[in-house]
């Protein structure tokens, strides 16, 4: 009863489209996106200080290989927590979402 409610507390309310995360997951979430705007930031100030195009560019790759990473790492978890506790649950509709984000994704 304890692992299912701890199941229910870290998935998503449909309802309000939020969820709840556990302190480990919000902090490496976090993390990355600091470290993501970090890149951006330094990105802005290449361009600002005319720095050579394909410096810019090998930046900008990699500031885009950290939010796939960051998409990755969100999408798992959704599919672990989310989606698979409205599967269990007999919620179909949730791959139906999870389908139309991967598309969208894929674009």
């Amino acid at each position: 009863m304890e692992e299912q409610e701890e199941k229910q507390k870290n998935c998503c309310c449909h309802g309000k489209k939020t969820k709840q995360r556990s302190e480990e997951e919000y902090k490496k979430l976090i993390n990355r996106l600091n470290r993501i705007e970090g890149q951006i930031r330094g990105i802005k100030g290449m361009v600002e200080k005319s720095a050579y195009c394909p410096d810019i560019l090998i930046q900008v790759a990699a500031a885009n290989a950290a939010l796939n990473a960051f998409t990755k790492e969100l999408l798992a978890n959704h599919i672990k927590t989310c989606v698979a506790n409205d599967i269990r649950e007999g919620n179909d509709e949730t791959i139906d979402e999870l389908v139309s984000v991967l598309q969208k994704l894929m674009k």
